[in-house]
């Protein structure tokens, strides 16, 4: 379980508390929280527990033992009152774990065991699948930070071009409602286009990421991308989560988030949502997906529930001047994150 646990949550746990589920010896869940836990973090266990049909678990605690003891207490006591079996409880810390169920000097002395999941034959098998534990959540955080250098200035410039670009059509035109029509029919075309193009291996050229940046403003064009949610478009997500300028990123980190959350992947979900919620903290997408990933739902509840690009038109009815004020109002915003020049 120590070896296997970096590589189901994506990096080498420090400070933290893992619970894995199981039934009939499989594991039907993951779940992690920051050590130590904040009040309420665990409401969500009991009903997890039970729409997973969860009979055992595995805790595991990452840190010193004045912040993982109290923990583990917590989570024992909710597996005890959901009738769900403690098959393990560990604590890790610097290379050594102790266990909480095994008071057995024999197996279990007072000074710890050492292990080293590296050399385990389940991170063997891992790295031949394919999967990565990265060293830390910091380095998790790190593949979805924005670029820098001259990829960052090539982005700026482009993004400038593009916001330059809208302006002169937007001054151009004496009828707004009719440029939003014609605006919003471009810019749907162009998340199909994209995400077609990054399923096909390819990647949007500066221009075109920045282009799309400001289409997802929109609520209807981010809503068209959220509706053909399919687990390749993930990278397109991501990408545009790295190049996109600050004020623009939110729309690419929230269907990211929801990408990584439909794939069983909550903590790359939270990652991209914290992003997201950082530059705009009222933004109802990934407030509405934060709430979701940190009381363990699941992403089966949004099966059969997202409507058709067909069904939303008909709900949200004909483009008009209004759908643009999200995105005419970051035109005019600057990056406090961006230094001039």
């Amino acid at each position: 379980m120590l070896a296997a646990v970096p590589y189901l949550v994506g990096f080498h746990p420090r400070n933290s508390l893992i619970i894995i589920g199981l039934d009939r010896g499989q594991a039907k869940m993951v779940v992690r929280w920051g050590l130590p836990l904040p009040p309420g973090a665990l409401a969500p266990l009991t009903p997890l527990f039970d729409r997973e049909a969860v009979t055992q678990v595995v805790i595991i605690g990452y840190g010193s033992g004045d912040v993982v003891t109290p923990a583990v207490d917590e989570v024992r006591l909710v597996a005890a009152k959901a009738e769900v079996h403690v098959g393990e409880a560990l604590r890790a810390h610097e290379g050594r774990y102790w266990s909480y169920v095994c008071d057995v000097p024999m197996c279990c002395p007072a000074e710890g065991t050492p292990y080293d999941p590296s050399t385990s034959q389940v991170a063997a098998e891992a790295t031949v699948r394919g999967l990565v534990a990265l060293p830390d959540r910091e380095a998790l955080e790190r593949t979805v930070a924005p670029v820098t250098g001259p990829v960052r200035l090539a982005m700026r410039r482009a993004t400038a071009d593009v916001v330059a670009e809208l302006r002169a059509r937007l001054e151009a035109t004496s009828d707004l409602d009719a440029f939003a029509h014609h605006y919003v029919a471009e810019a749907l075309a162009r998340v199909r286009s994209a995400l077609t193009a990054h399923t096909e291996g390819g990647r949007l050229r500066d221009a075109e990421a920045a282009r799309l940046g400001l289409d997802l403003a929109i609520t209807r064009v981010r809503d068209e991308a959220w509706t053909l949610m399919d687990d390749s478009h993930a990278p397109l997500w991501k990408d545009l989560t790295r190049r996109l300028e600050p004020r623009f990123v939110p729309p690419a980190a929230s269907l990211l988030a929801m990408a990584a959350w439909r794939a069983g992947n909550s903590v790359q979900a939270t990652i991209a949502l914290e992003r997201a919620l950082t530059i705009a903290p009222t933004y109802s997408m990934a407030n509405l997906l934060m709430h979701a990933v940190q009381n363990l739902l699941s992403p089966a509840i949004m099966r059969g529930r997202m409507p058709t690009p067909a069904e939303l038109d008909t709900a949200m009815g004909a483009a008009h001047a209004g759908w643009l004020l999200p995105l005419v109002n970051l035109l005019d915003e600057e990056d406090p994150s961006i230094p001039p020049g």
